[in-house]
């Protein structure tokens, strides 16, 4: 399939996209400062630099994009064109995210995913439930977990 725009407006769009202050992610820390937790953002401290990490505790939070860290849910779908260099690409974020985690676990670390499908889309779940099962994870300190949309899998 051919680029309905030119590589120069493509190039443009896809500097456009951030990796972090999301909208997703702005909406989650909004939910849990409002339950009063507190956190740092984005520690450069820690491999894969979290998007909220919670010191005392000893938890990272990822608020992951369904495109970007290959989740197979309703948002994920691979790109027909390229479609070598974006598997290879993918894939090298999804072992960047496996490797990050084992990182995290060798220092004592659990994190948790809050995966882009449980926030937007046919399948996500109500905001609430979102926060309480955070702030349930938080408050267990144990184990590292994910939430996804209704019919990803566990989610």
């Amino acid at each position: 399939m051919i680029d309905v725009v030119s590589p120069e407006v493509r190039s443009r769009m896809m500097s456009g996209i951030k990796g972090k202050n999301t909208r997703p992610e702005v909406l989650i820390r909004k939910l849990l400062f409002s339950r009063g937790w507190r956190y740092r953002l984005h520690y450069k401290g820690l491999p894969g630099k979290p998007d909220l990490v919670f010191p005392r505790l000893k938890a990272a939070v990822f608020i992951n994009g369904c495109f970007w860290h290959v989740h197979h849910c309703h948002l994920f779908r691979m790109p027909s064109s390229r479609v070598e260099f974006w598997s290879g690409k993918l894939e090298r974020n999804r072992l960047r995210d496996a490797e990050v985690r084992d990182m995290l676990a060798e220092l004592g670390w659990r994190h948790l995913t809050i995966w882009e499908c449980a926030l937007k889309g046919k399948m996500r779940l109500p905001i609430e439930e979102i926060a309480d099962r955070t702030s349930e994870w938080l408050l267990q300190g144990v184990g590292s977990a994910e939430i996804e949309g209704m019919n990803s899998g566990t989610g």
